[in-house]
């Protein structure tokens, strides 16, 4: 063999074994005439904000059986139909009895009078007309203490915790991410996390029996405190959606400052007397949910799907602005978009609002186990294989930074492409941590694409969640806009890319029972 045929062996060795240019990924496509069209619809004539509007200032807060979210879910699926979107249906689930509160009202009496400001808890029992008493202070930490105060509470207004101690505010409420925030979130994280402290666990067979010596003992209310406060009070659940679970007792949580008041009164031995009128209404004729479902239908690959979604939910002392009207009218706007610009899309786009988020993700949940597969044995559905990714929006008010990669790092090249046109909006981050708490993890947990936006926080862990001042008035217009801005322009590239988003392996089955809660 001549040093001439050598050499030209190796050449065709060495061409044979790099990749052709056609074999390799090439750049991710993005279409900026597409994206000129979506930001001059969504930001020149938004409905974002009439859409909150009507979502929180008409229909007011929308807890899951409440008759409130049955009324918002048809005005919202008469919006929807009214931009053309095509299919839109309810999907109902079993959830439960459903809840309202119909009246409260709250006045200490003696030894001054002053107004109170709380909220009952969801799926407690009210106090059957106006109820006036005395209040006690019983704080019950362990059995002992049942008989500290046995025969003492009967009919009385029940303080449960210690008086509390609130500190000054120094630093503000609301913030927006800086740069250092953006790219330490942007570090892979430790690969150890931190402890959890040396804090007990709650202990729920002995809150069970407290619940029932409040009941034994005839209580008129137990009243507690939250975290919040300057007027701000977190108020959530104190029972059951399930009728034939045991009773529990009225329950209010009132803003740590009257509380404080009361307590401190009564630690002078000075009586203090209430007056509280909770009219509190179950409805049981009724003990399914709904999803809200409906779809701009694709032209080539139309079988195959990309859906957006948001819970529609919310707790019931506000009006569930922040949490999360705010991602349902993004997401709604984002079909609103993407229809009046009349801009082609190959796969289907689908819009998914959510019931049953806030007692664990459970609207969506549903959807993916009748849809895509269980996830506690992995069974997958047909759908499942068609499914291209899913886009949540839940983290309140705050303008998209980025994007939560859920561990998936072959998105990383194909988010930040798509990311570049909104640089201008301070959308520059990925990271491949995961974000709990909402439902793109309920399509997580069957090996899905699925990703939650970065959002600036704004308010939304020290003001709005789940609070009584998750009200209109906290939401931010231009960050809406954006919001829905960049939702839209997501789902047209997933639209239309030629192959589907890259996949996580399949996750190993989730015994039952385990998963996390709703935000």
């Amino acid at each position: 063999m001549n040093n001439r045929f050598v050499w030209l062996a190796t050449i065709v060795a060495v061409a044979l074994a790099v990749p052709r240019a056609a074999e390799r990924p090439g750049p991710e496509s993005v279409d900026l005439d597409a994206i000129y069209r979506i930001k001059e619809e969504g930001l020149r004539h938004s409905n974002v904000m009439e859409i909150e509007s009507y979502l929180t200032d008409v229909y007011g807060p929308r807890l899951t059986g409440s008759p409130n979210i049955k009324e918002a879910a048809h005005w919202a699926e008469q919006r929807l139909q009214s931009w053309g979107i095509a299919n839109v249906h309810e999907e109902a689930w079993p959830f439960g009895r459903g809840w309202q509160n119909q009246r409260f009202t709250a006045v200490a009496l003696s030894p001054r009078a002053y107004p109170l400001i709380g909220y009952p808890k969801a799926w407690t029992p009210g106090t059957s007309g106006p109820v006036t008493a005395d209040a006690v202070m019983a704080v019950v930490r362990s059995d002992k203490d049942f008989e500290t105060f046995r025969g003492k509470l009967r009919g009385k207004f029940v303080l449960s915790q210690p008086a509390p101690s609130v500190s000054a505010h120094f630093d503000p409420p609301g913030r927006r991410y800086t740069d250092g925030d953006l790219g330490g979130l942007a570090q892979q994280p430790p690969s150890v996390g931190r402890g959890r402290g040396n804090a007990p666990p709650p202990d729920p067979e002995f809150a069970r029996r407290r619940t029932q010596f409040w009941i034994d003992e005839g209580v008129a209310a137990v009243l507690d405190y939250s975290r919040g406060d300057g007027g701000t009070v977190f108020v959530q659940s104190g029972g059951s959606r399930n009728a034939k679970d045991p009773p529990v007792p009225a329950q209010v949580t009132l803003a740590v400052e009257h509380y404080g008041r009361i307590a401190r009164t009564l630690e002078k031995n000075i009586p203090v007397i209430l007056q509280m009128d909770i009219e509190n209404r179950f409805y049981d004729e009724d003990l399914n949910s709904f999803n809200i479902v409906g779809e701009i239908r694709g032209t080539d690959k139309a079988e195959e799907v990309v859906m957006i979604g948001a819970h529609f939910d919310s707790w019931h002392s506000g009006t569930g602005a922040t949490d999360n009207a705010a991602g349902s009218a993004v997401m709604m706007e984002a079909m609103r978009i993407l229809k009046a610009t009349g801009l082609p899309l190959r796969r289907t786009v689908r819009i998914g609002l959510w019931t049953g988020e806030e007692e664990g993700l459970f609207g969506s949940k549903e959807y993916v186990k009748a849809h895509l597969g269980d996830p506690t044995t992995m069974q997958l559905k047909p759908e499942h294989g068609k499914f291209d990714a899913y886009f949540n929006v839940d983290n309140g008010t705050g303008v998209i930074r980025g994007v939560y990669e859920q561990g998936n790092e072959a998105v990383a090249p194909v988010f930040s492409a798509w990311m570049e046109p909104f640089k201008n909006f301070g959308m520059t981050t990925l990271t491949i941590r995961n974000t709990g708490g909402t439902d793109h993890l309920s399509f997580d947990a069957v090996g899905l694409p699925a990703f939650q936006f970065i959002q600036d926080p704004v308010e939304y862990d020290t003001r709005t969640h789940h609070s009584n001042m998750d009200l209109y008035e906290r939401i931010q217009a231009e960050d809406m806009m954006r919001n829905a801005v960049v939702v839209a322009s997501f789902a047209f590239h997933a639209a239309n890319r030629d192959e589907k988003l890259p996949r996580k392996p399949l996750p190993k089955p989730t015994p039952a029972g385990r998963g996390s809660a709703g935000r």
